[in-house]
């Protein structure tokens, strides 16, 4: 039957109580379509509460991070620039370049001063390295003090860099990025529009319930190890930084010989005539001139030796140990700020309960009880928030603890970066002597040197 021979008369329709229906192209009557289905038993209303999908409980305290992970957020560069020279001082400058912003800027030791100062302030509960002395040590050269500044800025800021929580705030951004005439205003204003930590961070209020219960015996066993690790990494410090030195003393030494053997070379004084040989010494003379450029090739690679040293291994070392010593001093942050003010807080509030106490007992001016009482209500504020601050602060400190532990496989990086650096500092020597030895030949009469014993 075809849709146009049906007729649109509703009422014809009524009449016959028959409606019609399409389905796959047939119409059928409604007789077929007027069974009752069963009904789904649903329960109340009030019981679908329970099949509700309940959202993942989020574990804020744990950092799921990795060292590459760290490393990959951003690689900071701090080159000197040429001094500038004021009407009477001059100052030296520094570009800072970052590979995540793409972008360099300048800045000066009092600029990187007011970043620390403010970076501080904001995140008191977190570890935030130190920034190497502004004035020159007794006993070392203005030459090693601004390279040795340098070297730390950089290791200031790269830490800093990649830290989980400060990569990501607008502080950070704004010393790496901001190109203007006063970045230190800037970086006060930005401080000024979000305040610190405790003030932001949305689980302030619910930190105490975030701990583990033994979470001060976690802290206790966490903060020796970390001591130990400090001790043992000081002392590799100290011996790579020997070993470099050795290599540019060693380098020192290789040039000095080869100029030696060259101002031999180049005596012109005739032997006497009774030295037996007089006529060897004229042709082992000009071949001694000729080896002091063989000895200045070998005390550049030992000199390339000595840098990869410190560049690789011992920046490495310093950076983790500016890490460990920036833990330390968070640690004691919170024992000497953060619970010493809870301390005197508390002991501030027993004072004043005593008194209201005494006031009690001995009739005073109304006056002088409601505002002692208005005192202990504002003292009772003051210890809620100093407790709330005592747990964030243990919050973030658990939170860095697990950082310092993320870092702990930079041990490998080192290892491997001095069995590295030793491997071709000792192939390159190696070629160079190797090429220097057959040149021998013409000295010893073709033995290379290995002459019997004297």
């Amino acid at each position: 039957m075809l849709i146009t021979d049906i007729q649109t008369d509703r009422q014809t329709y009524a009449d016959r109580h028959i409606t019609l229906l399409f389905l796959g192209g047939a119409i059928l009557p409604l007789k077929y379509y007027s069974r009752k289905l069963p009904r789904p038993l649903l329960g109340e209303p009030r019981d679908l509460n329970a099949l509700r999908m309940q959202p993942a409980q989020e574990d804020v305290l744990t950092l799921s991070l990795t060292l590459d992970r760290l490393l990959a957020r951003d690689t900071v560069q701090v080159e000197l620039i040429p001094e500038k020279k004021g009407l009477f001082l001059k100052h030296v400058e520094y570009q800072v370049t970052s590979q995540r912003y793409k972008i360099s800027v300048y800045r000066r030791y009092s600029d990187f001063d007011v970043f620390h100062e403010v970076l501080l302030q904001k995140f008191a509960y977190r570890v935030v390295p130190a920034l190497p002395p502004k004035r020159m040590l007794k006993g070392v050269s203005e030459r090693e003090f601004i390279e040795g500044r340098r070297r730390a800025l950089g290791r200031f800021l790269n830490l800093v860099a990649r830290h989980p929580f400060f990569s990501e705030d607008e502080l950070v951004k704004t010393f790496l990025t901001f190109n203007g005439s006063d970045v230190q205003s800037k970086l006060r204003d930005t401080y000024k529009k979000t305040g610190d930590e405790f003030m932001t961070n949305r689980i302030v209020t619910q930190a105490k319930e975030y701990l583990p219960a033994d979470i001060q015996a976690q802290f206790s066993t966490s903060r020796e190890l970390i001591r130990n690790i400090n001790n043992s990494f000081q002392k590799l410090r100290d011996r790579a930084e020997k070993m470099a030195e050795r290599s540019k003393e060693n380098a020192t030494d290789l040039l000095l010989f080869g100029r030696e053997l060259s101002t031999l070379g180049s005596d012109a004084s005739t032997l006497p005539s009774l030295a037996s040989s007089q006529s060897t010494w004229g042709t082992l003379r000009q071949s001694l001139k000729s080896l002091s450029v063989e000895f200045a090739v070998l005390s550049d690679k030992a000199a390339q030796q000595g840098r990869r040293e410190e560049d690789d291994v011992v920046e490495k070392l310093n950076l983790f140990l500016d890490l460990l010593q920036s833990y330390r001093d968070l640690c004691e942050r919170h024992e000497k700020g953060v619970l010493h003010e809870h301390q005197r807080a508390l002991h501030k509030y027993g004072m004043m309960k005593r008194q209201m106490m005494s006031a009690s007992v001995q009739p005073k001016e109304q006056g002088s009880v409601e505002q002692l009482e208005s005192r202990i209500v504002q003292q009772e504020n003051a210890i809620q928030t100093m407790e709330l601050r005592n747990y964030f602060s243990l919050f973030c400190l658990h939170q860095e603890t697990q950082l310092i532990f993320t870092y702990l496989p930079i041990t490998s990086h080192i290892l491997g970066a001095f069995v590295n650096s030793q491997v071709q500092g000792h192939k390159e020597m190696g070629d160079v002597w190797n090429e220097l030895q057959p040149k021998l030949g013409c000295l010893f009469g073709g033995n290379n040197g290995l002459k019997p014993s004297i």
